[in-house]
């Protein structure tokens, strides 16, 4: 029999996902759009938080594995490739082998330095992104004309269409997120928390610190990467931008909003970031400064994010 609090935990992820699965059908194409953008941005926060709420290292290089996903994607689909699971997987491939390299040059760093180093390893993808002119189409982009469809049932599915579009971001975005869970709630999550609290003890009894770093930035960047592709699919482009620091920024911003110590914390946050500018760009352009005031108080009464302090104050056995 499942526990009264496994049922606890277990009904608030339902319900969202319930609520995810029916919000196309009832709200306006335009915000059907942004509900796939908050999803793919909250798969990337929810896969930078394995760094930062779990393994206590702060990267500010994030967008140059979601940018190798974005940029595998569209080169693929330009070549004439519409084999959808191919192209997810040569972009996670892209992704996992560039943060294998920058993860082993950064993780014996710690705090400020492994966050610098990752900024620097950032701004190389970007300046390479940029000025790769044959391959990236330098600042204007890989623009992507056609997208792949899929056999269902019988018939071909395909993506030109919002709602088409929305659903296969929740499908992917829903299987990242619960092997991302899966990972977390193993033995490896385990390790990896122990390593955040006291690397030292780790390494004490036997644990190879540098290794298991480097695996958890891997499966990041792995993560990373496939919200790349679902990006460039949404966007229909890569650009350079994505390897941007000011792109990085972003899930450090969002998992901050949301909370770094709660799993699903990213995401709200994600959410919560984009309805705050979809309303302030209303009523000015300079959207940024107003989103920078309201994120003050937030960040000053939320101590433990929005999600993760208003969980904790109403459901203290919610889902960790």
């Amino acid at each position: 029999m499942m526990s009264s609090t496994r049922r606890h935990n277990l009904l608030g992820p339902a319900v969202l996902c319930l609520v995810l699965l029916m919000a196309p059908l009832f709200i306006p194409t335009y915000w059907t759009m942004i509900l796939s953008e908050i999803l793919i941005m909250g798969l990337m926060a929810i896969s930078f938080n394995l760094l930062l709420g779990y393994t206590g290292l702060l990267s500010f290089g994030q967008g140059a594995f979601f940018g190798m996903g974005a940029y595998s994607a569209a080169l693929m689909l330009q070549a004439g490739y519409q084999n959808l699971l191919l192209i997810l997987l040569v972009g996670i491939l892209a992704a996992l082998l560039a943060a294998l390299i920058v993860g082993f040059f950064s993780v014996r760093l710690d705090e400020i330095f492994f966050a610098m180093i990752t900024l620097g390893f950032g701004m190389l993808f970007f300046s390479i992104a940029h000025n790769w002119l044959d391959v990236t189409g330098g600042s204007d982009g890989l623009p992507v004309f056609t997208l792949p469809s899929v056999k269902f049932f019988g018939s071909e599915l395909t993506f030109y269409t919002p709602i088409n579009m929305y659903y296969l971001v929740f499908t992917l975005v829903l299987v990242g997120i619960i092997l991302l869970w899966l990972i977390v709630h193993s033995p490896f999550g385990l390790i990896l928390t122990s390593l955040r609290e006291n690397k030292q003890r780790v390494a004490f009894i036997g644990g190879n610190v540098k290794i298991l770093r480097v695996v958890a930035f891997a499966l990041s960047g792995a993560f990373t990467g496939l919200s790349g592709v679902l990006f460039c699919l949404f966007n229909n482009m890569a650009t350079p931008e994505f390897m941007h620091w000011s792109f990085s920024a972003k899930p450090v911003i969002m998992s901050i909003i949301g909370g770094t110590g709660v799993f699903l914390g990213p995401l709200f946050g994600a959410a919560i970031f984009f309805v705050l500018e979809q309303v302030i760009i209303q009523f000015t352009e300079n959207w940024m400064l107003f989103l920078g005031i309201v994120l003050v108080p937030i960040v000053l009464f939320f101590p433990q994010g929005v999600f993760g302090t208003l969980r904790n104050r109403f459901f203290k056995q919610g889902v960790k």
